[in-house]
């Protein structure tokens, strides 16, 4: 048997990216960066390895990588650069390798209130954030505790993150960690506080469903998908505010884990709302209800006002008050309330 040896040079280029694209494009940039090899280097400066660049993930970012990358690597390629995700803690050091005047996207992990001087009209990141940035993802690591203000919390964190970025197209705050991050409280805040123009996808945790109204009642006119967590859904000192359709709005989700007693009061006017809605998932508990949330209700209740509805995903529990004198629903009598729903098969736990 004839053996040859074959170098990753001996390899024709749609080969050799085939390869690189399996790799992790901090890897390849570092390894392969500058290394006096033209055609390598031409390589390397593909769009694929420089579009978007991950330094969050601890693992394979060492300091001396990083010392690389801020010294020698980013300020070479930073014009290239439309997305990166980074850590806070080495943020600032990262931001300022360059200019990345293509710079849209930005991913911060262990975000939290330590970090806000950063997202203030002061920053030296402010030509960045203000004008640049229309993707948003930050991982909050703050932890909310039952003690906490959580309308100074908004004021002070939120507030000013919502002021800065001029022009956010989506905005996502998630958990850091299974802890529940500080939730947006606005229901007392100035309505020209939480506003904007272009914002078109938003997800979030609110602390009730006021905040939640709020965020529906006019004040971000072009938000067409909104994913929100409320920790409590309740009908004291509702709010009236602009009770109007929601003509944009085509992509919407609500998940609130804690027991509600008021959805027929206050989730089914809202849904009702949604004429153009094109995608709808809930998750929903339900407590002390005379009857079962099952198709029959969800279809001439809800679903009957979505004419454009293609998608539906949920899961309702209904804790129901039991009647002696009621007849009780087996699990195939609810199930098939379901046939006449369009929207495929429909599962129970």
């Amino acid at each position: 048997m004839n053996q040859s040896n074959i170098h990753l040079l001996d390899l024709p280029n749609e080969i050799l990216l085939i390869i690189l694209k399996k790799l992790d494009n901090i890897d390849v940039l570092y390894s392969l960066f500058g290394i006096n090899n033209e055609r390598l280097d031409n390589l390397v400066q593909e769009d694929v390895f420089t579009n978007t660049l991950n330094f969050a993930r601890t693992s394979s970012i060492t300091d001396n990588k990083l010392d690389q990358f801020c010294t020698y690597i980013l300020p070479q390629s930073h014009h290239c650069i439309k997305k990166l995700v980074l850590e806070t803690i080495s943020m600032k050091r990262i931001l300022l390798a360059g200019d990345y005047p293509n710079l849209t996207s930005l991913e911060l992990f262990r975000f939290g209130q330590e970090q806000i001087s950063h997202f203030r009209d002061g920053s030296v990141f402010r030509h960045i954030f203000q004008y640049q940035i229309t993707d948003l993802i930050l991982h909050n690591d703050d932890e909310y505790i039952s003690k906490m203000r959580l309308d100074t919390y908004t004021e002070n964190v939120y507030v000013p993150i919502w002021a800065l970025f001029e022009n956010i197209k989506h905005l996502t705050i998630v958990s850091s960690s299974l802890n529940e991050y500080p939730s947006l409280s606005i229901c007392n805040l100035s309505p020209t506080t939480y506003s904007s123009s272009t914002l078109t996808i938003l997800c979030v945790n609110v602390f009730e469903f006021n905040d939640c109204l709020c965020l529906l009642d006019g004040r971000l006119k072009q938000l067409r998908t909104f994913i929100v967590q409320i920790n409590y859904i309740f009908n004291q000192r509702l709010i009236s505010r602009n009770k109007g359709e929601l003509h944009n709005l085509k992509c919407f989700s609500l998940t609130s884990y804690n027991y509600t007693w008021d959805c027929d009061e206050l989730v089914v006017p809202l849904l009702r709302r949604m004429t153009y809605l094109e995608k709808l998932t809930l998750y929903l508990r339900i407590h002390s209800r005379d009857t079962f949330i099952d198709g029959t209700y969800l279809q001439n209740e809800i679903l009957v006002h979505m004419l454009q509805l293609h998608t539906f995903i949920f899961y309702i529990s209904t804790e129901t008050v039991v009647s002696a004198s009621l007849p009780r629903k087996s699990e195939d009598d609810i199930q098939r309330t379901f046939t006449n729903i369009k929207y495929g098969q429909t599962a129970y736990p």
